[in-house]
Order: C-alpha cells, then sequence, then structure tokens
C-alpha cells in the first residue's frame, strides 16, 4: 500500500486455518456504546477471521455473509489491516501511525465497526512495518517496549476495539539508523500488552524476525497469543509456535485469488487434523459467496449466503 500500508501480494495465497472460539471478556461495543452485542446464533466448527484491506474496501463487507443453515457469521474476526510501526528520527522513538483510510475507519467506528461487534464479530488491528526501520522486534529497552504496548492498549481502549494482530513485515530493521532484531524486543512487547488488556485478541501473523523471538530471560510469550497463523496464501502451513491447535491456523488462502477447490481442500484439512481457525485476507465488496461457500461447506456444513 505504497508507502503507509504495504498490501500482502505474493506469490503463494494466503489462508488462516479456523482457531476455536474463545471466551472473552466484554466486547468493545459494549465498552463504548454501554449496550451489550447481540449474540450471533450458534455456530460449530473454526473461527474464521477476515483480514480487509481497508485502502480499498470497507469492513463492513465482512457483516454480509452468514450461514444459509441457522444464520452464524461466517467470520468471527475481522481484522483492519493495516495500522503501522514509524519511526520518529527527531525522538528516536517508535509510534503508531495510522494513514488516511486506517483513521477514516476508526474516526467512523459507528458505521464501520459497531455493527459487526453488535453481530458478536470481533475486530481487530493489526500494525505493520513501515520501512521506516522500527519494527516489533528491535527495541533497544524494555521500556520503549513498554512505551510502544501503551500506544497500543490506548488505540484499542480509544476506538473500541477488540485486540492487536502483529505483522512482523516491512519495518526494514536498520533504516534511519535503527537497531537489528534483539531477543527482548518483543517478549517486552508482548508481555506488556497481554498486562495492559488481559480480556483482549492479540494475534500473531507468523512471519518476520519478531515470530522467531518469543522466548528471552526464562520468558516464552507464546501463551499470550489467541492466534498465531500461516502467513503464505493458499499453502498449508503450522506456525511454530507453542499453542493448543485450536488456536493455531495453518492454512491460508486469499479470497478471489486461491482457488475455490485449494479453499476447500485446506478447509477439509483443518477440520480433518483438529485445528481451530480458518484465517482469509482481502475481502471486498464483491459478492464473493461462491469463494467464501467453498470454505464454509467443509467447515460448517453449509453454503454461505451474501446479503449486500
Amino acid at each position: 500500500m505504497f508507502s503507509l500500508v504495504r498490501s500482502r501480494v505474493r506469490t503463494a495465497a494466503f489462508a488462516l486455518s479456523a482457531v476455536a472460539a474463545l471466551a472473552f471478556g466484554g466486547t468493545a461495543a459494549t465498552a463504548a456504546t454501554g449496550a451489550a452485542a447481540a449474540p450471533a446464533p450458534a455456530k460449530q466448527g473454526p473461527t474464521s477471521v477476515a483480514y480487509v484491506e481497508v485502502n480499498n474496501n470497507s469492513m463492513r463487507n465482512v457483516g454480509k455473509y452468514t450461514l444459509a443453515n441457522g444464520g452464524g457469521n461466517v467470520f468471527d474476526v475481522a481484522v483492519v489491516f493495516a495500522a503501522n510501526i514509524n519511526y520518529d528520527t527527531g525522538t528516536k522513538a517508535a509510534y503508531l501511525h495510522f494513514n488516511e483510510n486506517v483513521q477514516r475507519v476508526l474516526d467512523n467506528a459507528a458505521t464501520e465497526i459497531r455493527p459487526l461487534q453488535q453481530k458478536g464479530i470481533k475486530v481487530v488491528l493489526s500494525v505493520l512495518g513501515n520501512h521506516q526501520g522500527a519494527g516489533f522486534a528491535n527495541f533497544p529497552s524494555q521500556q520503549e517496549a513498554s512505551a510502544f504496548a501503551k500506544k497500543l492498549s490506548d488505540a484499542v481502549a480509544k476506538y473500541g476495539l477488540d485486540g492487536i494482530d502483529f505483522d512482523d513485515e516491512y519495518a526494514e530493521y536498520g533504516n534511519n539508523g535503527t537497531g537489528q532484531p534483539n531477543d527482548s524486543s518483543f517478549v517486552h512487547l508482548v508481555t506488556a500488552l497481554r498486562a495492559n488488556m488481559p480480556g483482549k485478541i492479540i494475534s500473531l501473523y507468523n512471519i518476520g524476525p519478531a515470530a522467531s523471538r518469543l522466548s528471552y530471560g526464562g520468558v516464552d510469550v507464546s501463551s499470550k497469543f489467541d492466534y498465531a497463523w500461516n502467513p503464505y496464501y493458499g499453502t498449508w502451513q503450522v506456525p511454530r509456535v507453542a499453542l493448543p491447535k485450536s488456536k493455531l491456523s495453518p492454512a491460508a488462502v486469499e479470497i478471489g485469488r486461491t482457488s475455490q477447490s485449494t479453499a476447500a481442500d485446506l478447509a477439509r484439512r483443518t477440520v480433518s487434523e483438529g485445528y481451530g481457525v480458518y484465517l482469509t485476507y482481502n475481502l471486498n465488496g464483491a459478492d464473493r459467496s461462491a469463494d467464501v461457500s467453498a470454505f464454509t461447506r467443509e467447515l460448517y456444513g453449509s453454503n454461505a449466503v451474501y446479503t449486500p
């Protein structure tokens, strides 16, 4: 996405296998509006996740898909893709940046986020590197990692979100005189963030230096994640994170680019091998019910219905 948010266009097509539904505390909709979110119709099966490129598409698209059998939401988690970790060369500190499209979604939470939460869909903010040298893996001290964690949890609270997703791509460690990845940085960051928001989602897009640095000084932060998933579309790859199968997504699909047969095969394998999440990328505003049904038939035994 140019200099602010880079699109995830890769040669392999990306899909997230379904993570089992987890019980979290009150939703952001409750915190922001004082009204309890309406429970979604019961759905048996893995948790489905949808990343939305908000530079081009609306978060509202996630709520337009239901199951023909029972009427449950197809998607359980919607990910706003993406905010950035930027670097201020004056203060020599990382800061949280929203490009104009991400800011628009957050500023219009009443129409872009709350309707999803009122259906029972969690809304998570993805955070991505931005070519400036700042990343999750090179905070030089615990204090600086904790300061950035505070920026993240403050954003979750301010905009009534349900959590944070870490995507350690495009940081370009070393730019602007920044340091290379170290072993303590991400551990300090995740530890502080979990302490700040114990009832919220923290997910890991399993790529980059941060994803391979989950343990330091006797502390392993693997268990602090709610989800970890494969970052390569159209493939099956079990994340090497010490989490139960219910929290892992070895499958990844890009809607409209991954073939329906591959999406179905990955969903079938997700169920047969006992994994709990199925993640999708790049849901847009078109009627994608045929693509979505390819995996919902395997995950939930039902076609998907698109309601504009």
